[in-house]
């Protein structure tokens, strides 16, 4: 990416000259093997975050031998800092429709459900609608797929695909032991593709443009585009669209307001780049990969500040159910609490960080292992805020 700005792009919000069921119709003429490797060619990684190969997601699934199998569509934003997955289904719903109904019809599977974000049910009426529609247009081609909405438990921790089964089942929202992966056995013991929002809209946007279209965007190892929530100290927030690979100074000189001091990539759990890495990081996953959300922070804020409210948010959010995240989470509060008041020395950051390390290799689930990321890259960064 040569010029100093980041390369803005149109394709996930444009309507005009798209119908969704067609694209449904003409991509389920292909075999499903051909899809896979369509998807695996393009290069699509998950958006959510993790960054996980959709094509290959797709495959383990359709070869598990089971007559019952799901798609998933996880629209449970929790992430602080991140709104994009909203946008996307508020404005153009009919596109993660299909690229769910693009997805059963690839792994063998005749159920898909978006599992909601509690807090978005205002959504659900207009969804809901425009479903039936949608679902009706997949009969009149001979689909034998339906799509269903399903509202989520208003908690952090079910944004985890395991503790969003479990949730979906009427079950307390608690991460599973992993293996088996819910590609083997995910919602009601069954194998499942789980797929993110933008995912599911990308796939489809391949299913229509075609692999090189998609992969003449981003970089070798970060394939396409990006829908990025951003927000904090910048002049230009919202919603914006962007092309993968960007460093984070390009970024900041399109949406800084000229003093930026840090950008939080991928939302609380994600990681703080300073000043002085801005130049040298690459958003993207030969980087730092982001869920879309991009928090803006100028000279005037206190990243202690900054730090705590992540720490008490993650505090609340903890399921509890294993003790590096339950009492892991507590303790780093604590401790930056007590590195301020003057009564732990300033030492004492370097024992938190290791208990912040250990919380990334022995946590369940995703919750308990990111919490390391903001509270190592904020500690190491900027330890004067902490101290002082």
């Amino acid at each position: 990416m040569e010029n100093s700005r980041p390369k803005r792009v149109d394709t996930i919000f444009l309507m005009e000259g798209v119908d969704p069921i067609k694209v449904v119709e003409t991509t389920i003429k292909k075999s499903p093997d051909d899809i896979i490797l369509e998807m695996i060619d393009s290069g699509l990684k998950g958006r959510g975050g993790a960054g996980f190969p959709t094509g290959l997601k797709w495959k383990f699934t359709r070869n598990e031998d089971s007559y019952d199998k799901y798609v998933i569509c996880n629209a449970d934003e929790g992430e602080p800092g991140t709104f994009k997955d909203r946008e996307i289904l508020d404005r153009v719903p009919e596109k993660v429709f299909a690229g769910l109904a693009i997805c059963g019809y690839t792994i063998g599977a005749r159920e898909g459900f978006i599992y909601l974000r509690g807090e978005y049910n205002f959504l659900l009426p207009a969804l809901n609608q425009k479903l039936d529609v949608f679902n009706e247009g997949l009969k009149k081609i001979g689909l034998n797929f339906t799509i269903q909405m399903r509202s989520g438990s208003g908690a952090y921790i079910c944004g985890e695909e395991s503790a969003l089964f479990e949730s979906m089942e009427g079950k307390r929202g608690e991460p599973r032991n992993k293996p088996p992966y819910p590609t083997v056995a995910g919602y009601l013991g069954k194998p499942t593709a789980i797929n993110n929002v933008e995912t599911l809209v990308y796939a489809f946007m391949i299913a229509r443009i075609g692999t090189e279209q998609f992969k003449e965007m981003g970089t070798k190892d970060s394939r396409g585009s990006k829908v990025f929530s951003i927000s904090g100290d910048t002049p230009k927030a919202g919603i914006s669209e962007l092309e993968l690979g960007m460093t984070v100074q390009q970024f900041v000189d399109e949406f800084g307001d000229g003093d930026t001091k840090a950008v939080q990539v991928g939302g609380a759990s994600g990681g703080c780049v300073p000043r002085k890495l801005f130049k040298d990081t690459i958003i993207g996953y030969e980087g730092i990969p982001t869920g879309g959300s991009m928090m803006l922070f100028n000279s005037s804020r206190s990243m202690y500040n900054v730090l705590h409210d992540y720490l008490e948010f993650f505090t609340e959010e903890s399921c509890g159910q294993c003790t590096p995240c339950r009492v892991g989470c507590q303790q780093l509060l604590k401790g930056i609490e007590a590195v301020k008041r003057g009564e732990k020395s300033p030492l004492y950051l370097q024992d938190l960080k290791k208990l912040a390390k250990t919380m990334k290799v022995a946590a369940k689930c995703g919750l308990g292992q990111s919490v390391a990321n903001p509270f190592i890259s904020i500690v190491s960064n900027f330890k004067e805020e902490i101290i002082y």
